[in-house]
């Protein structure tokens, strides 16, 4: 069976710049991020539809894209892959120390067990003194330094507002964030009264955000409700789609009333099953 180290040689031969593969020598670290992110996300499908026959597949998609900006960095001289290890483990032992005390990753495992709030608690505490740490003005520092400017849009919004939460800036509870998403609602459709496009998208861009607040309020997140309403659309127009093949029925002959009506036949029948939403 090959090991991490077959796989760092393989990846040290396609960027050979001699004998390696045109494509590979090519690439940079901007021109990965775009597979970086299908892999990850191949992840989490194969994770959501409980793939787990291909989700070992997966894993190691994902991590090639490491093994790869390792080989990049290592050829320019500012780090390998095992320093990528080395970087985390520390950050992990230093983030918890509710189960490394003494920092000694093979320290004997007698450490007092903590709940999940005292850890969640801990977890924020160093969190905010790694951001002290950086070499930023004390006056320049946020509590949203580090949320990710590429991630998701929904995934960053709920970071954002989870972050600003943690000093109080919050709505109680979520019956009153969904009057925030009412009255966003409300002036999206003040924007469209007004014909004003740039505002329209704006309003809009409100609304979505604070139905991520809703989302977050209630405990779910929204990237993964979005993923699974996107399956369930892409499910249920597929069933038409199907029906119109087994009627002979062109898809473009059929009225909006047509498909709406095969749509709620594709609901009816999904309610039937168990494993459908």
């Amino acid at each position: 069976m090959y090991t991490l180290d077959d796989l760092l040689n393989l990846m040290a031969r396609l960027r050979d710049p001699q004998y390696g593969c045109p494509w590979d020598t090519k690439q940079t670290y901007a021109s990965l991020v775009p597979f970086t992110l299908e892999e990850a996300y191949e992840v989490a499908d194969a994770i959501e539809r409980s793939d787990f026959e291909h989700l070992q597949g997966e894993l190691g998609d994902l991590l090639f894209q490491v093994v790869y900006y390792s080989q990049l960095a290592r050829e320019e001289g500012r780090f390998e892959f095992a320093g990528v290890v080395d970087s985390i483990t520390r950050k992990l032992i230093r983030r918890h120390p509710h189960v490394f005390p003494t920092g000694d990753l093979y320290a004997p495992l007698d450490v007092p067990r903590l709940s999940e709030q005292q850890v969640k608690e801990r977890w924020d505490e160093i969190k905010a003194q790694e951001r002290a740490e950086k070499s930023v003005a004390p006056q320049q520092l946020s509590l949203l330094d580090d949320v990710p400017v590429a991630l998701p849009a929904l995934s960053r919004a709920a970071k954002l507002q989870k972050r600003a939460a943690q000093v109080g800036f919050d709505w109680p509870g979520a019956l009153p964030v969904l009057d925030k998403v009412r009255e966003e609602l409300d002036e999206v459709l003040e924007a469209m009264a007004d014909n004003d496009s740039a505002a329209i998208r704006d309003e809009v861009g409100d609304l979505l955000f604070s139905v991520v607040n809703l989302a977050r309020h209630l405990k779910v997140d929204p990237e993964t409700a979005l993923r699974g309403a996107n399956a369930k659309f892409d499910r249920r127009f597929r069933f038409i789609e199907q029906a119109l093949r087994d009627t002979l029925r062109p898809i473009e002959d059929c009225t909006l009333e047509d498909l709406d009506a095969l749509w709620g036949e594709a609901k009816r029948q999904e309610k039937n099953l168990p494993s459908c939403g």
